[in-house]
């Protein structure tokens, strides 16, 4: 089995948009990523939306928590998302870097911020197919 992917999720509170895509790389490739999430400039805490809007789908966003991107793991990783964190995310080495032009759901109504949600867990999704292709490629 090939080794997982790195990737790392960053917007600008780690409490919202990146939260919910390191928890949909958990629910949908876990075999194909290793999924971590921080924010430019860190809430220190999970939206509490984000956390209902996760439980409807079965999963304990509670357990998480907001961290800053000098809290994460050094070292290279192959994939880096960003989501609506613009000039205010610093550059990080990584094999792909990719821009998901989200709007932040946090003072969004629940209705428009389970469309985000969704909007991430396809991304992740897609994401994660691209994944498999490339390790089948590259066997």
């Amino acid at each position: 089995m090939p080794a997982k992917k790195r990737v790392l999720f960053v917007c600008i509170e780690n409490s919202c948009r990146s939260q919910m895509a390191e928890a949909f790389a958990h629910l949908y490739a876990q075999d194909a990523i290793e999924a971590i999430s921080a924010g430019s400039r860190p809430s220190g805490l999970i939206n509490l939306k984000a956390v209902a809007v996760m439980a409807e789908l079965g999963y304990d966003l509670g357990s998480h928590s907001s961290k800053s991107l000098l809290e994460i793991p050094r070292g290279k990783y192959d994939y880096v998302i960003t989501m609506g964190c613009g000039d205010e995310c610093p550059f990080i080495p990584a094999d792909v870097h990719e821009d998901w032009d989200l709007p932040d759901p946090k003072a969004l109504p629940l209705d428009e911020f389970r469309q985000v949600r969704d909007q991430i867990g396809e991304r992740v999704k897609e994401l994660a197919a691209r994944i498999e292709v490339s390790n089948h490629a590259n066997r």
